[in-house]
């Protein structure tokens, strides 16, 4: 973690002992944002689940309604007329088997999603191992293994964003960046937290949001109150 001096004043705004309303804990997030590049605001969320059972997986996707701030490039595999659709609807690359030999041989990855009809996931199988650990395989839970491609791609480069646990139970998502401000931040924040809370497993137990931390890219963490979210 960055100890430098602007660190060191991020940190001097932030009260470590306490848990801020989400408006609040996101004002403070932008504020703490000091970096010379218009930094991403990160949420970090601990669920009270067990990802390691399947009726405790909690994952899916939601559009942002203020976008992500990123530009996103959309890979979709699709033939045919859903390839023209895919084409029509400003998708960045359109293809089947040679975006499969580019990735396996020239390790290319221009893009930041993919899209794939139902029939092509036989191709994408192959690109598994690869894929599989940097979040990129299309999957049905998250919109990217669908017919409507034309709508996929137009989500995606709309600001749609797909949330999931990892192993330890954490969820890590982006919510825009510092320059939207507390307010459009905000909306992001309740799009994606509303999600989250429709997405509860009906076997999970207990708390279900275990803690909240909001931070930008290379500022300090933010507690949320968990109470005060939904």
């Amino acid at each position: 973690m960055s100890t430098g001096k602007k660190y060191q004043e991020s940190v001097k705004l932030i009260d470590k002992t306490k848990a801020y309303d989400p408006m609040e804990a996101l004002d403070l997030a932008c504020k703490t944002a000091k970096a010379k590049f218009d930094e991403t605001i990160e949420i970090h969320v601990r669920l009270g689940v067990d990802s390691r059972h399947a009726d405790q997986q909690v994952r899916g996707a939601v559009v942002l309604p203020n976008g992500t701030g990123k530009t996103v490039r959309t890979l979709v595999f699709a033939k045919g007329d859903k390839a023209k659709e895919a084409e029509e609807a400003g998708s960045d690359y359109v293809g089947a088997e040679e975006f499969v030999q580019k990735i396996q041989k020239e390790n290319w990855f221009e893009f930041d999603v993919i899209i794939a009809t139902p029939d092509m996931m036989g191709v994408i199988g192959r690109l598994g191992k690869i894929l599989g650990p940097k979040g990129l395989m299309p999957n049905p839970k998250a919109g990217t293994v669908t017919m409507d491609v034309a709508k996929a791609v137009k989500e995606a480069k709309a600001g749609k964003i797909e949330y999931r646990l990892d192993k330890t139970n954490i969820m890590h998502c982006l919510i825009g960046k510092a320059s939207f401000g507390p307010e459009k931040l905000s909306e992001n924040f309740n799009a994606l937290m509303g999600a989250v809370i429709k997405a509860k497993p009906a076997s999970a137990k207990g708390q279900y949001i275990k803690s909240c931390v909001v931070a930008s890219t290379m500022g300090p963490g933010i507690k949320v109150n968990s109470s005060k979210i939904g």
